[in-house]
């Protein structure tokens, strides 16, 4: 039986209701199998989840995967739960290698092949993957109207772009009124804050736009699994280990483990927690290749840092 979350486990992100942690799917299809990946979703929304996130290009960059094997996982689980009207599913277009890029064409193409493996007739969040600086935003914002018109799409948002071009790109939308982007997917934790922090965040604060972060946990390294003279058997331990090698990661690990034993919370828990309690940030993006990993990532619903705590993190990181 699917557990009924407490209000205050929902946010609002534009017109849709979702929860404070995004599940990653770029491990369904990769790292997980169809009968994991199952398991995975099944736990997710057992444990008040609903917000998924996928893109048209995972996993392409596995061997013998071409894309959209995230999205076609995705939807066989929806199939067969019979569940579309209880989950908020995102997915993105520009980086498929059928469908590259941001023109209006590759966007209502993409957008079709999408709802096919994702076995729905509608997405609720439709991201630009990369921005497309040779398109105009005229172009794109105009085709994703046209999808929000058509029903195909309920909100749109933007991931990987400039405060330059995302301004640029509210500022059409508002202007012209068309759809506009609600939300603001941007590389952001805590060992990575330069990309979001400053300008790009600033921009998403005075529009009104939220950040649902990816690589919310940098590849499993703020987990706290990886730590000087271990190794781990993980697809991603490369991409996580190099924090290691940084005195800004040993500090981050050091004030992690001190405020997770305070409140005896997993340290992927807290890392979380300090992400979502960032300015416009609504929800962490994090993704489970087992059942087992699940708890610490919707734990972060449930677990507030007190401003010293997030002070603590925030001179470590620094």
């Amino acid at each position: 039986m699917t557990a009924t979350p407490a209000p205050r486990t929902r946010t609002s992100l534009g017109s849709l209701s979702v929860s404070r942690l995004s599940l990653g799917g770029n491990v369904f299809g990769w790292t997980a199998d169809e009968a994991e990946s199952f398991a995975v979703l099944d736990a997710y929304v057992a444990g008040g989840g609903n917000f998924i996130d996928t893109a048209d290009v995972y996993s392409a960059w596995v061997p013998g995967n071409k894309g959209g094997e995230s999205e076609t996982v995705l939807g066989n689980w929806l199939s067969s739960r019979g569940n579309r009207s209880d989950v908020v599913i995102a997915t993105k277009v520009g980086a498929h290698p059928a469908y590259k890029g941001l023109s209006a064409a590759t966007i209502k193409a993409a957008v079709d092949e999408s709802l096919t493996r994702l076995r729905t007739d509608y997405l609720d969040l439709y991201y630009t993957h990369y921005d497309d600086e040779s398109v105009e935003v005229s172009e794109f914002l105009t085709a994703l109207d046209d999808l929000v018109r058509a029903g195909k799409v309920r909100e749109i948002a933007a991931s990987n772009i400039s405060a330059q071009r995302l301004e640029e790109s509210l500022a059409f939308s508002d202007r012209e009124g068309l759809a506009r982007y609600v939300a603001l997917q941007p590389h952001y934790n805590l060992v990575s804050r330069d990309t979001y922090e400053g300008e790009l965040a600033d921009v998403a604060a005075r529009n009104g736009v939220a950040a649902v972060p990816y690589y919310a946990l940098a590849s499993g390294f703020l987990t706290g699994k990886y730590r000087p003279g271990t190794s781990t058997d993980s697809a991603r331990s490369g991409a996580a280990a190099k924090h290691l090698a940084t005195d800004r990661g040993l500090r981050v690990l050091t004030a992690l483990d001190s405020v997770a034993a305070a409140h005896q919370a997993e340290i992927a828990t807290v890392a979380l927690a300090w992400l979502a309690a960032q300015p416009t940030v609504v929800a962490p993006i994090a993704s489970a290749r087992t059942v087992s990993q699940l708890p610490a990532l919707l734990g972060v619903a449930e677990l507030t840092l007190t401003d010293a705590e997030l002070k603590l993190l925030d001179e470590a990181s620094a």
